[in-house]
């Protein structure tokens, strides 16, 4: 069992913009209200989040942050080195949460997890996390830590809902992380989505974002401008069980990250 406490929407940062453009979106979203920012090495943002957690006038002991370890430097001397990088980059002396990214490339569950315990007992990270790991996977990860597996993301939304992941997470006592959770922008003209979008007067993002906090998973939008507000007040929107019973009988499957990224978990 984890003593993580996750906000019910964070922040994420996986896209194209420039540098400076995630320092200010990071800050504008901490000042808006959000308390959870999700980074990663392969985004190569961490020095721009870390600026925009330092110009926030958010405290930093209030912000839950992660990031990832890349798949080519999950073998135990890189996951060390790499971690400390990762910090120095971010401007911090710990993160909350550092996952897995994928278990490909350099990754071997005997090799790789005992160097994320050993940055735990260090007091560089508070909770060890995965991504984009397989049920038979996560079971061999729980097997090897000596840290419980506090959260698990994985790209997820009304049209990938990962019914059987969510179960897992609910049986094992982890969090479910939805990257990606609006398809990135290809599954918001879906005429359910409008529908229920219609009904109660927001954007089938905010649907998107209601669905997922009324299964207990927690959405990272990415966002800026007017949305930063928008997705975060969608986590207090109250979908009905029409609404929900509507969504979850969507038929159409869509993966919306390229499937050469690294294995699949599959519905």
């Amino acid at each position: 069992m984890t003593d993580l406490d996750l906000p019910e929407i964070g922040y994420g940062t996986s896209g194209d913009e420039d540098g400076d453009e995630w320092t200010d979106n990071v800050a504008a979203a901490l000042d808006a209200g959000y308390r959870f920012v999700d980074t990663a090495q392969m985004y190569d943002n961490e020095a721009e989040v870390g600026a925009g957690i330092a110009e926030s006038d958010v405290d930093r002991d209030d912000i839950v942050l992660a990031t990832k370890i890349e798949p080519g430097n999950l073998a135990p001397e890189d996951v060390e080195r790499t971690a400390k990088e990762s910090l120095d980059r971010l401007g911090v002396e710990k993160v909350e949460m550092l996952y897995v990214h994928w278990p490909a490339d350099a990754y071997d569950a005997e090799e790789t997890l005992p160097a994320f315990d050993q940055l735990r007992e260090e007091g560089l990270v508070d909770h060890v996390c995965l991504s984009n790991f397989e049920p038979d996977l996560l079971d061999e990860a729980r097997e090897i830590l000596d840290a419980p597996v506090a959260a698990h993301q994985v790209e997820c939304h009304p049209l990938l809902p990962q019914e059987e992941l969510r179960a897992y997470a609910d049986e094992h006592d982890h969090y479910l992380v939805a990257y990606s959770p609006l398809g990135r922008g290809k599954i918001l003209d879906h005429p359910v989505l409008s529908e229920v979008a219609e009904k109660h007067g927001v954007s089938t993002a905010e649907v998107c974002i209601a669905w997922a906090v009324e299964h207990g998973i927690v959405p990272i939008p990415k966002s800026s401008g007017d949305h930063v507000a928008d997705n975060l007040a969608a986590a207090e929107m109250e979908l009905d069980e029409e609404d929900l019973a509507a969504i979850d009988d969507i038929e159409e499957r869509r993966r919306v990250i390229d499937p050469d990224m690294g294995p699949w978990n599959r519905d």
